[in-house]
């Protein structure tokens, strides 16, 4: 009897042991489903694209690039070929579509054209930011915003500013142009017409290490621009040489962009990299609540 009475006392606790692990395994089971779907609810942070612009190549995002993995996104600066209006695009479109995910597209300078253009019909692109950059409405051209109003320090005869070299294949009366760095008349030199703000040191080292620009890129119109459907962020340098910071504040109006005005000329990705950063993860963060 008292042999039957232990093994059933013992049937019970083990009886009891058992339901008791079983609902302590289906905690951390519950817990994990919750964690997953507030996260998953959460979404992705969205992958920051950076497009460079002319007489230039992706390291000029550099300071940008490092805060924003500091911040953990995930950033990308593929090179822009600087070969003309579509083709720079197409070229944008078809590397967006090796990305996963929502997109916060960024272009400097001529890069503004690009993402403009590129971004187009893309519901993967939820912002765009635009650094020191031109934001064309459809049909416009670089040259004609330079031209714009006065200020711009690449307006004049381009035989002062420009050294233009024949490319392999060119159509004709198109060049490869490179920004003259010595001044030459009213051109104050690549120092101060493109990197005015930037240490001397290294502004000699951009404009020996410059990507060209096909000049006929700067007469190629714009099409659908993707701001009239995408939130669109401006930084706007006050002493840029370039594209004249009251220009940059039309076309930004005109875009319905949130402006932000810093003291900085035509390279605030590398002056004010702070600043320009700033913007962008504003931008990201629209980005994660739309």
């Amino acid at each position: 009897m008292r042999l039957r009475g232990m093994r059933t006392r013992k049937s019970r606790v083990l009886t009891a042991a058992c339901a008791l692990a079983a609902a302590g395994a289906l905690v951390p089971a519950t817990q994990v489903v919750a964690r997953a779907t507030t996260a998953e609810d959460r979404g992705a942070k969205p992958t920051i694209v950076l497009v460079h612009g002319a007489w230039a190549d992706a390291s000029s995002w550099n300071a940008v690039i490092s805060r924003l993995q500091h911040d953990g996104y995930t950033v990308a600066a593929p090179p822009n070929p600087l070969r003309g209006v579509d083709y720079d695009a197409q070229t944008l479109k078809d590397y967006l579509a090796t990305v996963q995910g929502p997109v916060v597209l960024v272009g400097h300078s001529y890069g503004g054209v690009v993402i403009t253009n590129a971004a187009a019909g893309n519901p993967q692109v939820k912002a765009l930011v635009y650094d020191d950059a031109y934001i064309p409405a459809q049909g416009e051209t670089v040259f004609q915003i330079n031209a714009a109003r006065p200020g711009s320090c690449v307006t004049a005869d381009p035989s002062t500013f420009l050294n233009l070299v024949p490319y392999p294949g060119s159509p004709a009366g198109d060049y490869d142009a490179y920004l003259k760095t010595a001044p030459n008349g009213a051109y104050k030199g690549f120092a101060d017409c493109f990197a005015n703000g930037v240490p001397g040191a290294q502004a000699a080292l951009l404009a020996a290490g410059q990507r060209p620009f096909a000049v006929s890129a700067g007469s190629e119109p714009s099409g659908t621009p993707a701001w009239q459907t995408i939130p669109s962020w401006a930084v706007v340098g006050t002493a840029d040489h370039v594209i004249p910071p009251a220009e940059q504040l039309a076309m930004a109006t005109r875009a319905g962009a949130h402006v932000t005005k810093v003291n900085a000329g035509h390279l605030s990705l590398i002056t004010r990299p702070d600043a320009v950063t700033d913007v962008i993860l504003d931008a990201a963060r629209a980005a994660d609540r739309s």
